[in-house]
């Protein structure tokens, strides 16, 4: 048995069985949650979750897969009749059992299936190496089919609504334990009394450019001749904030 030939061959047979195993998961998921509602950015969410999948499928397909399908090789090699049949069914039988250990149909399935998939690649790849035929742009295949599957559900994803003044505010404001949260999640003003201070607490919201904005939260507090200002703002564009500038007094009731 040529090792080096063993271990690219195999590694090969992961590589391109956890992604198609990743991909096939991962647009069941998502058909089955664009049911639920608004969907948008999917192109996005595919690879994030293409990425999530193919760590847990990968592992298990190069620690449980690899080993049980050298072992089996070997075993043909030595013992078994040499039939791609009889290497193919083993690899699912196993794929079976790893299914079995989750206790859910739907991983049995799937781990049969994968297993199948696995054990018939590796096979076409043997083949294909005895011959001395090139495999080169079989390792093309998963990034374009993650390519063209990307493409496809952003197309299909809902155009994003406008990000409005409104949701640049929401977004500042939102969040608990920050010093936003005591400032008005409107565009507009508040008063009241804390320790003796009559404070009056403002947030305004001014467009900087498209849906970009600066919110700006200003503290204003008197107490007989005492009084004194603090303020500070953010650039607020769609789940991204930015400190922009910060002056004033910090307000003494908060020490």
């Amino acid at each position: 048995m040529d090792v080096e030939s063993l271990i690219k061959r195999k590694i090969t047979v992961t590589y391109v069985t956890t992604a198609v195993t990743s991909f096939i998961f991962v647009y069941l998921y998502m058909a089955d949650g664009m049911k639920e509602g608004t969907t948008y950015n999917l192109g996005g969410e595919f690879l994030r979750w293409v990425f999530l999948y193919s760590m847990y499928v990968g592992a298990i397909v190069l620690i449980y897969g690899t080993l049980v399908s050298v072992v089996i090789e070997y075993l043909q090699r030595r013992w078994f009749i040499k039939h791609t049949w009889l290497y193919i069914l083993l690899h699912g039988l196993f794929g079976l059992l790893n299914g079995l250990f989750f206790q859910e149909t739907s991983l049995v399935i799937a781990g049969m299936v994968a297993a199948l998939f696995y054990a018939f690649i590796d096979r076409w790849l043997y083949v294909r190496d005895k011959a001395q035929q090139t495999t080169k742009l079989f390792l093309l295949f998963p990034p374009l089919a993650c390519g063209l599957l990307c493409v496809y559900f952003q197309i299909i994803s809902e155009p994003l609504p406008p990000f409005s003044t409104e949701d640049a505010v929401e977004f500042a404001t939102d969040g608990e334990g920050t010093f936003t949260e005591v400032f008005p999640k409107y565009v507009g003003k508040v008063d009241e009394m804390i320790h003796g201070y009559h404070v009056e607490r403002e947030t305004s919201a001014k467009g900087i450019g498209k849906e970009k904005y600066l919110i700006t939260f200003t503290e204003r507090w008197n107490k007989g001749k005492e009084k004194g200002f603090w303020s500070f703002s953010y650039e607020v564009e769609r789940k991204s904030l930015t400190a922009y500038d910060d002056k004033g007094t910090y307000p003494p009731y908060y020490q």
